[in-house]
């Protein structure tokens, strides 16, 4: 079996099992068992495949085909152009999320000293990209799950990134120590769990059901806002991703709490994504 051969039969399996964009997945996962990119499928197409690399995309298809997520097969996912370690214990970084940097690299200038929270921080993708991108400044990541904080450590060490640290702690019921940070950005759980069974199969039944489901939607949005009152210096910014229904009341509540400056920006479908604002008196 060529590489060719086995990416039209693969595309096959993964449509007779209803995946969206099964030759863009089929072509995914094989380039990850042969440790190559895309392109490269193409131009070693004639190329004959191990048992042992057929055995492997078997299994691969098979779990693909059954709705596990791809980046859960393959361990990995890209995040504004970085790759993440993932398991199961963390969110699959979205295209979505990105936005989030993007506000704050508008807002501040890449060689600002900075003091930034990441709340409920996951994989690590947030925090760590901004490490990354304000190399001057120092981040701190919060998250209630110890095996996600895990992953992040993994992730910060594996890209060698420093300025960052990492604390296990559930901000619905304790508060941080440190305070005077210039921004708090937060990717928290805002799905309703009276929502749960309309969320998209692979989501619902593969991804922590901790970092997606609440029963309160505003109930993370209530909680930061309160703790950034001692958490952000004056003339802070605070950065949300919010569900696009929830544009409105989150803004309400950070007017009344003092935030001034509140911008809602829209995502690549045009939907509410991202909301900022920032601390007065």
């Amino acid at each position: 079996m060529t590489v060719i051969e086995t990416l039209k039969l693969a595309a096959q399996y993964l449509e007779k099992h209803e995946i969206e964009n099964a030759r863009l997945n089929a072509e995914l996962l094989l380039a990850d068992i042969l440790n190559c990119k895309r392109l490269e499928l193409y131009t070693n197409f004639d190329k004959p495949l191990k048992e042992e690399e057929l055995q492997k995309y078997r299994e691969f298809l098979l779990r693909r085909a059954k709705g596990e997520p791809l980046q859960y097969i393959t361990g990995k996912a890209n995040f504004y152009g970085i790759e993440f370690l993932v398991t199961p214990d963390v969110l699959i970084p979205r295209p979505e999320t990105e936005l989030l940097v993007e506000e704050i690299l508008k807002k501040y200038d890449k060689s600002s000293h900075l003091k930034i929270l990441d709340v409920c921080s996951g994989s690590g993708n947030i925090g760590i990209t901004l490490a990354i991108k304000f190399p001057n400044s120092k981040v701190l990541c919060v998250d209630v799950s110890e095996k996600a904080i895990s992953i992040a450590i993994e992730n910060a060490t594996r890209l060698n990134v420093r300025n960052i640290s990492f604390m296990q702690l559930d901000i619905l019921k304790e508060t941080i120590q440190e305070k005077n940070f210039d921004v708090i950005v937060s990717n928290p759980p805002y799905i309703s769990v009276n929502k749960k069974e309309t969320t998209q199969r692979e989501v619902r039944l593969y991804e922590p059901q901790i970092a997606l489901f609440v029963d309160d939607e505003l109930k993370f949005y209530k909680r930061i806002i309160d703790l950034s009152d001692d958490l952000l210096k004056e003339n802070g910014s605070l950065f949300f991703e919010i569900d696009h229904e929830l544009a409105q009341p989150i803004s309400t509540i950070m007017d009344s709490k003092n935030f001034k400056q509140i911008k809602i920006k829209k995502d690549y479908a045009d939907l509410n994504r991202i909301i900022s604002g920032v601390k007065t008196k």
